[in-house]
């Protein structure tokens, strides 16, 4: 029988960046054209380039876009699991790289000087809503605008993707100056907690900003994750200033500006090894613009039980991967040394071992997509390229022919809309009703197959006939000018042939082939016509083509 296949597929997030800021950032130009081929020498895909001028006006109309920005910007699909790609600071690092221009950056993170380590205290309350957190510290950071709204932008694209909207990891981000640690994590009753949301110019308690932001475009898909909890998530300082209502919204006290020197991060998840991937991301990304390039300054968590935990983690571990495996995966015959060579282009240093019969490959903080060795093969795949495989015919005979039904089927369709006829597709499964009393029969002596738990009374038996379907096309579409010539060529399910009085008695032709009957050519009886609500007369031919094959 035939069959269908349903495929899922995901969007990939769009990344946005200002073409001349990427060429700078590169230290080259580029065509746009080369530029196409460089991001797709790297499994990127350059989707569109644009201007927020264009934007507004394709959406809004030229109207609105009257002083918009004529900026160009290079719109970039990254794949879902590339959260270090996701701005520009890591897309400029991993092209870098891959061309070999720069070497992959050492993240480490550091204990800090003078000063006593941040911590986060985590209390009991929190179990009931959010019971994770982490924490980090980027030390002596320099923003300019541009970076600023890079460092904005990426923790909006990490909430859409690995946060899963807010549900699995919330991102705040406060200026370290502006409060005094140790920091508390509770949970509180809404009409307890009290203070002046982000960009708002007074207090509010946690109901009213719960009823603040109900109509706000962008926060009111997020006041669901918490809304019906009894407490809601909070962080206080020590002189209990509101740094977060997590999931929803920062304080307005930590806001960070242009001026902010020493950013404190907080992550608060129901997710732990999210929140942890999360904070690692966004740290590496901006630990860049740090006074100390690529180090982070690490903060403590304790919880309840005593246990303390430093963050962020920034684990480098180590995998082995054979090269015969790769090769064979591949379809190449690259040495050992060239592969770790490939793979360290994708920021994944990579060398020898064993007398070339392992590669030992370092995952950085920032791969957490590397969960298995296929995930390093696919990485080793893309520095080779895709166009450079040699396509060769595989050793086991595998070329396909057509299905001969299949062929058949074709051939009809295509006679059949040429003598003026169109094709209808129509379900499988139908109603009881439209294979038996519509039809003129007993639903006892169709012997139909009948689904065991129908969903739906549409749904209840798979069809033995293609006229319940073609005729119910044509009454949803009688309005239409007549004459309808519709066909169908699908298959129907028959558990035992029997007799079809759906035909007008005398005016009914059973059709015979090589010797078998394979259907029935006539006009259809009034009562059928009248049950599926047609006032027309109506002929209709149905037969078996598997016979001709």
């Amino acid at each position: 029988m035939r069959s269908a296949a349903v495929v899922q597929v995901c969007d990939m997030p769009t990344v946005s960046v200002k073409r001349e800021l990427l060429f700078q950032a590169l230290g080259r130009r580029y065509t746009d054209e080369e530029f196409d081929e460089l991001c797709f020498e790297f499994g990127l895909e350059l989707d569109e380039i644009t201007s927020e001028k264009d934007i507004i006006s394709k959406e809004q109309g030229d109207g609105k876009a009257e002083g918009a920005s004529d900026i160009i910007l290079y719109k970039i699909d990254v794949p879902a699991n590339r959260y270090d790609l996701l701005c520009l600071e890591g897309l400029v690092r991993g092209l870098q790289v891959f061309k070999e221009r720069i070497k992959a950056p050492r993240y480490k993170r550091i204990m800090p000087v003078n000063v006593d380590v941040q911590r986060l205290i985590i209390t009991e309350e929190t179990a009931q809503v959010r019971p994770h957190a982490v924490a980090a510290v980027l030390r002596n950071i320099t923003f300019s605008k541009d970076r600023y709204d890079s460092f904005i932008d990426l923790q909006e694209k990490l909430h859409q993707n690995i946060c899963r909207k807010r549900a699995l990891v919330a991102i705040g981000t406060h200026d370290l100056d502006t409060i005094s640690g140790p920091f508390t994590y509770t949970a509180r009753p809404p009409s307890e907690i009290r203070f002046k949301p982000l960009n708002q110019s007074k207090e509010y308690t946690a109901s009213e900003i719960m009823d603040l932001y109900r109509t706000d475009s962008q926060l009111k898909h997020y006041l669901h994750i918490i809304e019906n909890k009894p407490l809601y998530p909070v962080i206080y300082d020590s002189n209990s200033v509101v740094l977060s209502m997590p999931p929803i919204i920062n304080g307005d006290h930590t806001k960070i500006s242009l001026n902010t020197r020493n950013v404190f991060v907080e992550c608060t998840a129901t997710d732990i090894t999210k929140a942890k991937i999360v904070l690692d991301i966004l740290v590496t990304m901006f630990s860049e613009y740090c006074e100390k390039q690529f180090t982070v300054e690490a903060a403590e968590v304790t919880y309840l039980n005593g246990k303390t935990c430093i963050y962020p983690e920034l684990a480098y571990r180590r995998e082995k991967v054979k090269p015969d495996l790769i090769n064979k995966k591949i379809g190449i015959s690259e040495t050992p040394s060239s592969l770790a060579k490939l793979l360290t282009r994708m920021c994944l240093k990579s060398h020898v071992t064993g007398n070339g019969n392992n590669i030992e490959i370092e995952i950085p903080p920032t791969r957490a997509d590397i969960i298995h060795a296929c995930d390093i093969i696919e990485d080793a795949a893309i520095a080779y390229g895709y166009n450079n495989i040699q396509m060769t015919i595989p050793k086991t005979y595998t070329i396909a022919n057509q299905f001969p039904l299949n062929k058949l089927t074709e051939l009809l369709r295509q006679d059949l809309a040429a003598a003026g006829f169109t094709e209808a597709l129509t379900f499988a499964l139908c109603s009881q009703e439209d294979i038996a009393d519509k039809l003129g029969a007993d639903i006892s002596s169709t012997k139909a197959v009948h689904i065991a738990n129908p969903k739906t009374a549409e749904f209840q038996v798979a069809r033995t006939s293609l006229l319940p379907g073609l005729l119910k096309t044509i009454a949803a579409n009688r309005k239409m000018p007549l004459p309808l010539k519709l066909f169908e060529i699908s298959d129907i399910v028959l558990k035992d042939s029997t007799k079809d009085s759906a035909f007008f008695p005398g005016r009914c032709a059973e059709i015979l082939a090589k010797g078998q009957s394979i259907g029935k050519l006539g006009v259809l009886h009034p009562d059928v016509i009248t049950k599926f609500e047609l006032t027309m007369p109506c002929s209709a031919l149905e037969i078996n083509i598997e016979p001709f094959l």
